[in-house]
């Protein structure tokens, strides 16, 4: 998009490209153009009048600004367009089916988002006195209780934001029950099958991270990994359900093995969604798992935050939990923030994970979910997110290839590769295919262990006639693809940006705005 004096220029139709004559504003119909906020504004106006500022002498020891900012200055209407056009060239899961892998990107219920604005939750300070906030403390031990009940723990820390700071939460407490004995451990083993922040966060603990290989159907191998355990193993990290899409059937005699050798099991939760309230993973011998309230309870996904991951442990791991916690005590609530307050049962505390209390938007919205579903609905969850997986899995096996479909039913995920489209055709082309069919693209090359993945979870919360259009649309693209379509390297065709190089994007991206063309610019 260029700028002239008589308006805006539209792009040129290119390679592949609709040929539908162009428009004078680069809109077409409701699918309206919008350059950069900077195209749009001027740095010498302003949308609001303010006074000179008075002159001062600066205190800043010479580090004051030498040029003007250089920000853009937009009239309200101006401002309150550019944004809102934005936002209508966005995906979002109020839109459609979002089937990203190893996400769980489901509906947000509203009677969720109204209980999360009452003025008693989403107005309370966190520094409001115990005595005046004894129904929010209520809360977070309703939600801490519920977590513990359904995944048969003992402990649980709430504080903690996010999966991988759940992650981090889990291991710490691995690590000071370990150098509570004086046993300084080294190593962490990791599936090759687990979340790729696994070991991420085992490195940052400051483990030595060693990958255990998976089987030919998609699991754990359980005869490598008993193999390399030994006195240095702190623990193993394991993904259950895994990122293929599988249970592990070998849960508890991976479990059993690792605690022989005084490790313990760490179970990444992410996957909570395909087994709330049919598995509870503390009887498979889990330690530690982090539930993302995001995937299983409905909070709100995406955009960095604000997340919740909570943290349940086992009763070997209980004692090692970070602070603070609610307990309940004669008839009232107590947030036990100070490790000598609670030196009779939680002494070995590894710290604290916040400054406060955790994400209590959040905890109210899992709160909300959780009695508006009971025990049987959340078990429902469970059952028909498992139903849409294997209907995607088993309505599109005959046109893109399952890699371990012939091993049984999926859990919460179906998983394909390209491995059967044409020559010259990958998952770059079927996930670009599908941004013109209306859709977002699935999760794309992950897991790492199949070339070309394609993981897609559909969750419980689509209706059959949703995962019907999907299933139409993806069915379509990749007849395409194997039929050898070559208009599908152009697509997408009728998104406002067509497909980029994303290679220079990554190696040469433009984070500066400048009114002279960049002749660099990934496109």
């Amino acid at each position: 998009m260029t700028i002239n004096q008589s308006g805006w220029r539209p792009e040129a139709p290119r390679d592949g490209a609709d040929a539908t004559p162009a428009t004078f504003t680069g809109n077409k119909a409701l699918m309206l153009e919008e350059p950069l906020i900077f195209e749009l504004g001027g740095s010498d106006r302003t949308g609001v009048d303010l006074p000179a500022p008075p002159s001062v002498t600066p205190r800043l020891g010479g580090l004051e600004r030498a040029r003007p900012i250089g920000l853009p200055g937009l009239t309200e209407p101006e401002a309150v367009r550019h944004y809102t056009r934005l936002s209508r060239q966005n995906y979002a899961i109020d839109l459609g089916l979002f089937p990203l892998g190893s996400c769980t990107m489901k509906h947000n219920p509203r009677l969720n988002e109204r209980m999360a604005r009452l003025p008693g939750f989403a107005d309370l300070h966190p520094l409001t006195p115990v005595d005046g906030a004894q129904g929010a403390l209520a809360l977070i031990h309703l939600v801490g209780t519920w977590l513990k009940t359904l995944t048969g723990m003992a402990g649980i820390a709430m504080s903690p934001k996010a999966g991988a700071h759940g992650e981090l939460c889990g291991l710490l407490a691995i690590r000071a029950a370990h150098e509570a004995r004086g046993d300084a451990r080294k190593v962490i083993l990791v599936p090759e099958s687990a979340h790729g922040t696994n070991p991420a966060t085992a490195a940052f603990c400051g483990y030595a991270v060693q990958a255990i290989p998976a089987t030919a159907d998609g699991r754990v191998d359980l005869a490598a990994l008993t193999a390399r355990l030994g006195p240095d193993v702190a623990g193993v990290m394991i993904t259950n359900p895994n990122t293929c899409g599988l249970f592990e059937r070998d849960m508890i005699a991976i479990a059993e093995a690792v605690h022989a050798v005084g490790g313990y099991v760490y179970c990444d939760g992410a996957n909570f969604n395909a087994i709330v309230g049919r598995v509870r993973p503390g009887d498979l011998g889990v330690d530690a798992m982090h539930i993302n309230l995001h995937k299983t309870f409905s909070t709100p996904h995406g955009g960095g935050g604000p997340g919740s991951g909570p943290v349940v442990f086992s009763e070997a791991l209980a004692p090692f939990a970070p602070l603070p916690f609610v307990e309940e005590q004669d008839g009232r609530f107590v947030l036990v923030e100070e490790e000598t307050a609670s030196a009779a049962h939680h002494e070995q505390a590894f710290g604290r994970m916040v400054a406060f209390h955790g994400q209590m938007g959040m905890f109210v919205r899992a709160a909300a979910y959780m009695l508006s579903h009971g025990a049987d609905g959340l078990r429902q969850v469970a059952e028909d997110a498992v139903l849409s997986a294997n209907y995607i899995l088993r309505s599109l096996e005959d046109v893109l290839e399952a890699p371990f479909a012939a091993s049984g039913p999926c859990m919460h995920e179906a998983l394909f590769s390209d491995a059967n489209l044409a020559p010259g055709f990958t998952t770059l082309d079927i996930a670009k295919a599908l941004i013109d069919e209306g859709f977002h693209p699935m999760t794309m090359y992950f897991p790492l262990v199949v070339h070309g993945a394609m993981l897609i979870e559909p969750t419980e919360t689509e209706s059959k006639a949703a995962l019907d259009q999907f299933i139409g649309a993806l069915r379509s693209v990749a007849e395409r693809a194997r039929a050898g379509d070559a208009t599908l390297k152009a697509a997408p065709i009728h998104a406002p940006r067509r497909r980029l190089d994303e290679t220079a994007a990554a190696r040469k991206p433009v984070l500066v705005w400048k009114p002279a063309p960049l002749a660099d610019a990934a496109e």
